[in-house]
């Protein structure tokens, strides 16, 4: 039986474990937050936003510790919640596209293409936070319009194609990486690319939550809809078009709205590694691999899984690690554990 009762939750107690991740995520830092102080700003939390979209201006009444959980900890609470859900749903979509466990967001070169288009407005004069992360949404997006173009004109719509033909724009835009690296500033522009390689939450504000919430609730929200074509799709494309569902048509869609949601949250973060390809597979050992439930469910772990990890990457040492350093050191020896229990017998 592939259902632990676990993770057969009531909505009320999902709801329950999110507010508790929630709150440790808003408690969690070097500056010490008193429950009285958080109370107190939850409380002014919607006058905050209403003044911020009204005027642009912060209230003046708010104190040190209001404005710290207000201003920074609850927009990056968001930031990190958006994100871990997208990079989350996105890598179940492709593993169930692929009908391969081991495809990543990444597969068709999104990362790869985001990185080097952040790497490229990094280094370019007069470049300004926007443009270094549109520059990366729009190349992530190409990287894969690139992948599944070539797919197409081999002729072929082949899974195997569009994987290979994925792995050669990735290697293409890694290329224009290391070049981008080799050119920059040794003491300026480089260590900026890496850090912003190495993926952060550290830039959450307001308007990142802004700009990231649009695009990943719409793509969750089609993701949604289509779960169930999805477990058709699943089953092989001769059965799909015996039960009415057009395979290509489906998967390319499909495609398209997960590699669209990973460009907006790698192009806003950097690059955060391993919870598209985890989550998935930890959701699966519970649920089996009916979409219908591991859809929403992953949504919701690869949501509290991100915000522990940047719990953990601000609040466990001196100085704030960035957060794909925690998700690798997580990710890697919970999948390696995860391969072990289906190499037993597991549940899978």
């Amino acid at each position: 039986m592939s259902v632990v009762k676990g993770f057969s939750l009531q909505p009320i107690q999902w709801t329950g474990i999110a507010i508790v991740i929630a709150l440790i995520g808003l408690c969690a830092g070097r500056f010490s937050i008193d429950p009285i102080d958080l109370f107190s700003a939850i409380q002014k939390l919607p006058s905050v936003l209403s003044s911020l979209i009204m005027t642009g201006q912060v209230p003046d009444d708010l104190t040190q510790e209001e404005r710290v959980i207000l201003l920074i900890r609850f927009p990056r609470l968001l930031t990190a919640l958006i994100v871990g859900a997208g990079l989350a749903v996105s890598g179940a979509v492709y593993q169930g596209v692929f009908r391969n466990p081991l495809v990543s967001p990444d597969i068709l070169g999104v990362a790869s293409g985001c990185m080097f288009g952040a790497a490229m407005g990094l280094i370019l004069p007069g470049s300004s936070w926007l443009m270094v992360q549109l520059l990366a949404f729009v190349c992530g997006l190409s990287a894969a319009c690139a992948a599944m173009f070539m797919a197409k004109r081999f002729g072929s719509n082949s899974l195997l194609l569009m994987i290979m033909t994925g792995i050669i724009v990735g290697s293409i835009f890694g290329a224009g990486l290391t070049m981008l690296k080799a050119l920059a500033d040794p003491y300026g522009e480089l260590p900026a690319i890496v850090f912003w390689l190495m993926g952060s939450l550290s830039v959450s504000s307001w308007s990142t939550v802004a700009q990231l919430i649009i695009p990943v609730a719409l793509g969750y929200g089609l993701i949604h809809t289509l779960r169930y074509r999805l477990n058709v799709l699943c089953l092989g494309d001769h059965q799909s078009r015996s039960l009415g569902v057009e395979p290509a048509r489906l998967r390319l869609v499909l495609i398209v709205i997960s590699s669209f949601i990973v460009a907006s949250c790698v192009a806003t973060v950097g690059q955060v590694a391993w919870i598209g390809l985890v989550v998935p597979h930890m959701v699966r050992t519970f649920t089996g691999a009916n979409n219908m439930r591991l859809i929403p469910i992953s949504t919701a772990v690869g949501a509290m899984f991100l915000l522990l990890a940047d719990s953990v990457a601000r609040a466990s040492f001196s100085m704030e690690i960035p957060i794909g350093i925690v998700t690798s050191l997580v990710g890697a020896p919970l999948f390696a554990f995860l391969l072990f229990r289906f190499r037993q017998g597991g549940a899978y």
